[in-house]
C-alpha cells in the first residue's frame, strides 16, 4: 500500500511533540479504501497528557487558514477523546488523541471477549470497549519510538475468537427484539422511536455478521458496506437497507430544531 507523503510528513512533526509517544494512521487511507474526498485520519498517543500548546501552535503553523484549534483532552467526549480538524495544503486532515493506557485496556477487553457499548457524541450507536482495538488493529503505525504501539498492535493482527463468540452471543438476538420494538412504535404512530429501533435492528445484524467472520467493525460508518462484502449478507445489502431506512430529510429537521425556543 502506498500511504500519502503528507501522512509520514506530519506524523514526524507530531511525534517531536513534547508527551506524544506515537503517531498512526487510520480511517480509509490505513484500509486502503480512500477516495478523493477522504480526510487523513492521524492519531496520536500519548499516555497521560502531552503539550496541547506544542500541538496548536503546530496546528496552526501546518492550517491553510492559520486557524486550526486543537481541543482539550476529552473535548470531544469520553471516547473520541480530543483533536484537530485541519485543511494543510488543500487536504484536510484530522488529528486524533489516543491515551495510550485505554488503548492498552481496549487490547485487553478485546482478547478477553469483553462487551461493553458507551454513549458518544457523532456515533448513534454507541462505542464498544474493544474500539481501540479495533482501530489499532486495522492501523499503520507510522511513529513508534519506544515499540510500544507496535507490540500491542501484534496482540490484535488476529481477530481474537473471544470477543467473536461474545459479539455473537450479545447480538444474535438483538436483531428482533428491536424489530418488535419498532413495530410496537409504528403501530402507535411514535415513528421517532420506531426509527431509531430500525436503525439498532439493522447495527445489530451488522455487528452479528463481522463478528461471525472475524471482521474488525471500527464504527457506524460505511458499517453497511464492510457488511455487505460478507458472506451470508442479503444481496445488495448496503443499498437495500439505505431504502428501507430512507427518506432522511435533513433540511427539514434542521429547520424544525430551528423554530424551538429554549432560553
Amino acid at each position: 500500500m502506498t500511504l500519502p507523503a503528507l501522512a509520514h510528513e506530519l506524523a514526524a512533526q507530531l511525534a517531536h511533540l513534547p508527551g506524544v509517544l506515537g503517531v498512526a494512521l487510520g480511517g480509509s487511507y490505513a484500509t486502503g479504501t480512500a477516495t478523493p474526498e477522504s480526510d487523513l485520519d492521524l492519531s496520536l498517543a500519548y499516555q497521560g497528557s502531552f503539550d496541547l500548546a506544542a500541538l496548536n501552535a503546530l496546528c496552526q503553523r501546518l492550517d491553510d487558514s492559520g486557524m486550526a484549534q486543537a481541543s482539550p483532552i476529552g473535548g470531544w467526549g469520553p471516547w473520541v477523546d480530543g483533536g484537530a480538524w485541519l485543511t494543510v495544503r488543500g487536504q484536510r486532515v484530522d488529528f486524533i488523541y489516543r491515551d495510550l493506557g485505554r488503548v492498552q485496556q481496549s487490547v485487553q477487553d478485546a482478547l478477553a471477549g469483553q462487551v461493553a457499548l458507551y454513549t458518544q457524541p457523532g456515533h448513534p450507536h454507541g462505542i464498544h470497549a474493544h474500539h481501540y482495538a479495533a482501530e489499532l488493529a486495522s492501523c499503520v503505525i507510522l511513529e513508534d519510538a519506544s515499540g510500544r504501539l507496535a507490540e500491542l498492535k501484534r496482540q490484535v493482527n488476529h481477530y481474537p475468537p473471544a470477543l467473536s463468540l461474545a459479539l455473537r452471543q450479545h447480538y444474535g438476538w438483538q436483531k428482533e427484539f428491536w424489530l418488535a420494538a419498532a413495530q410496537k412504535g409504528l403501530k402507535k404512530g411514535d415513528l421517532h422511536y420506531a426509527g431509531g429501533c430500525a436503525y439498532q435492528a439493522a447495527m445489530a445484524f451488522i455487528q452479528e455478521l463481522c463478528a461471525i467472520h472475524e471482521t474488525w467493525l471500527l464504527n457506524e460508518k460505511v458499517a453497511a458496506l464492510i457488511a455487505a462484502r460478507l458472506p451470508g449478507a442479503p444481496p445488495h445489502f448496503a443499498a437495500r437497507l439505505a431504502a428501507v431506512l430512507s427518506p432522511l430529510d435533513l433540511n427539514g429537521l434542521q429547520k424544525l430544531l430551528g423554530e424551538a425556543e429554549l432560553d
